[in-house]
């Protein structure tokens, strides 16, 4: 069937909104794929944001189980001045006291600058920061017990915690009486080292000892 002039005429109207139907699906094929990707990137977007606010609140219960069990613990290492501000003070009443409790001959002391502190034995501390301020010791004694007997006191149970890290001694006469008096036969120059850590920055905060 051959189509004339009069016939296309007719039919243009139909192909006209035929044409434009064709192009208006096409668009809404596009659009809706392109919605559909966007509600899917959205859809995995909101999945990884409920993962992590998971994993954080898993952790967050973790962090409060581990304060929880070891806050206790932590609070007496601040009451014993490990944690926080050195306690220069604590440090030479203790010596004194020691000293006159333990009826020792003269004692001399002086304390270094406050330095940081690597030891090798503690190659990771957390963020924490470990200090340590050098005492030195001068004392005489009668015997080497002395020395022993003053750093187990200085080691009470609510002492800063420190380490005897050198101790040189030399004698100084054979006899321990001179008439009725004792006196000093040995001496000893010592070095003690009083530890102090320091909390990460992140974490500083007033706590009430």
């Amino acid at each position: 069937m051959k189509l004339d002039s009069k016939d296309w005429l007719k039919l243009r109207t139909p192909l006209v909104i035929l044409g434009v139907t064709l192009v208006v699906i096409a668009l809404m094929l596009v659009f809706a794929q392109n919605y559909s990707e966007a509600e899917e990137k959205l859809m995995q977007a909101q999945q990884n944001l409920l993962s992590t606010a998971r994993q954080r609140y898993q952790s967050s219960g973790l962090e409060k189980e581990t304060i929880s069990e070891y806050l206790p613990q932590y609070q007496v290492l601040i009451n014993k001045g490990f944690v926080g501000e050195e306690r220069r003070i604590e440090w030479v009443e203790a010596l004194r006291e020691q000293h006159k409790k333990n009826k020792l001959f003269g004692i001399k002391y002086s304390i270094s600058q406050q330095e940081d502190y690597k030891p090798s034995f503690l190659p990771s501390l957390g963020g924490f920061a470990l200090h340590r301020s050098i005492m030195k010791l001068d004392l005489d004694m009668l015997h080497e017990g002395d020395i022993l007997q003053l750093t187990e006191s200085l080691n009470a149970e609510n002492a800063a915690p420190f380490m005897l890290r050198d101790c040189e001694i030399t004698r100084l006469n054979a006899g321990g009486a001179l008439g009725n008096q004792l006196v000093a036969n040995l001496h000893a120059q010592c070095e003690l080292d009083w530890l102090t850590m320091r909390e990460p920055a992140s974490i500083q905060a007033p706590l009430v000892p």
